[in-house]
């Protein structure tokens, strides 16, 4: 620790000034752990007393923190590097305060402390398809159909899901014909569905199509996947079933998708306890390796009915003992943290490599921008925030793990080029330097590409 030769001065000065350096120098002969030097200089063993002087400590404070010879150091080894050389009543938690709000500290150290947000469960459904997840799976190897990404539709309460191979530039038109042929055809109209806020969902038409069907649109809270963890799940499951045909499929995966969602359906899920057919039809369907299942079984009247609901009412209670149990599990990894309206919070932002930010390569840019204002609180863990007019195109809702709370001083100067933010809450790419060159001929012309860092 380095402190100017003028602040040691300061602080001598200040000694002479100060109520309480005067109490102790009189009770002296009772405080064996503080002395006078030979200029009258009050130390406590081997170390200063710095008097009870706000400028005096802020300026102390900010020298072992933001020098270079300590570099914005944790409050911990901070006070235990300060003490070596200095005391003054109460330095610990002037230490805490002083480094809680530092807006370096705020805006670039990443939390070790657990994830903020309790787990918030969906509610558990009455009845098969009556609300619904869906989403794309894209980037896809192209197939000879031209498919290059999965639409996912899955059932909230019976766990069934269709995948349907399209293409990512298809319409919001196409896919809407595609959804009433595919799902309204066998399951009638949703009451409710949700999705993330892709521009499909989102758009006027769409919206228009599912208000004269009687659906109302539930949208995921922005950068937050976990708002449904089901269907996340069964994304990841698809694309692992894919994976593990790709080399026999190649790229003609579209021509056995139906084997796919085949093969999920009937196959037992942990929520529910069994297979999603099951729950959806009464039974499991029949396949190759049913060889030993000889006969039929015919169920009538009402014992068919009696059947499916005993199914629907199982099922409903398998999901509520999931849904208990997940949430015991997630909320051991997760803390409640709560902010009011008129609160400042900072948002963090995505944390991609190999991307300059502010002219700042990769790892060494920000964490988190703001500080914002809270507006209100839209739930339990949702929280709407007032936006500069640079970061409009994003939208103004975000999870509380998202935010971190802004611990304000007087001195902060907070400017920032939040145009460089992108809709995803990444940074803007800037090509840093080009490493090579070609220039390649196609359809006769030629087309020059670059390989840039």
């Amino acid at each position: 620790l380095r402190v100017e030769p003028d602040l040691i001065s300061r602080i001598q000065e200040a000694q002479k000034e100060d109520n309480e350096f005067w109490t102790i120098v009189e009770n002296l002969d009772k405080q064996v752990e503080f002395r006078l030097d030979d200029d009258n200089i009050l130390w406590q063993d081997t170390r200063l007393v710095v008097p009870n002087d706000v400028s005096l400590k802020e300026a102390l404070l900010t020298e072992a923190h933001n020098s270079p010879f300590s570099i914005y150091l944790g409050s911990t080894k901070m006070y235990h590097d300060l003490k070596q050389h200095f005391w003054w009543s109460g330095m610990k938690r002037d230490v805490a305060t002083f480094v809680s709000r530092c807006l370096v500290c705020q805006q670039f150290k990443i939390e070790h402390q657990r994830a903020s947000g309790l787990l918030q469960p969906l509610d558990i459904l009455v009845w098969k398809w009556e609300e619904i997840s869906m989403d794309f799976v894209t980037g896809l190897p192209r197939t000879q159909r031209r498919h290059d990404a999965i639409w996912v539709v899955v059932d909230r309460l019976t766990k069934s899901a269709h995948f349907l191979p399209i293409r990512k530039d298809y319409s919001v038109s196409r896919l809407a014909k595609i959804f009433q042929q595919e799902i309204v055809r066998l399951h009638g109209t949703p009451s409710a569905i949700v999705s993330d806020r892709d521009p499909r969902f989102a758009s006027r038409f769409w919206k228009g199509l599912q208000k004269a069907w009687g659906t109302r649109l539930k949208f995921s809270t922005a950068f937050h996947p976990q708002t449904d963890g089901q269907f996340e799940r069964t994304i990841q499951t698809l694309e692992d079933m894919l994976r593990s045909y790709a080399l026999e499929w190649t790229c003609n995966w579209d021509d056995y998708i139906c084997l796919v969602e085949f093969s999920y359906n009937n196959s037992w899920h942990a929520s529910i306890k069994c297979a999603p057919f099951e729950m959806l039809y009464g039974r499991k369907c029949r396949a190759p390796i049913c060889w030993d299942q000889v006969g039929e079984r015919v169920i009538e009247g009402p014992e068919m009915i009696e059947v499916t609901n005993a199914k629907v009412a199982a099922a409903r209670e398998k999901l509520k003992e999931a849904r208990t149990r997940q949430k015991s599990y997630a909320d051991k990894h997760h803390r409640s943290l709560e902010f009011q309206p008129g609160d400042h919070v900072f948002l963090k932002v995505s944390p991609a490599h190999g991307v300059r930010r502010f002219g700042i390569k990769g790892k060494l840019s920000p964490c988190f921008i703001g500080p914002f204002e809270i507006l209100d609180r839209v739930g339990d863990v949702l929280y709407r925030l007032a936006l500069p007019p640079q970061l409009s195109h994003v939208h103004n809702v975000f999870h509380v793990s998202l935010l971190r709370g802004y611990k304000y001083h007087p001195f902060h100067v907070i400017s920032y080029p939040l145009d460089q933010i992108r809709t995803d809450l990444s940074y803007v790419e800037e090509p840093e330097a080009i490493l090579d060159r070609q220039d390649r001929v196609m359809r006769k012309k030629t087309i020059p590409f670059v390989k840039i860092l």
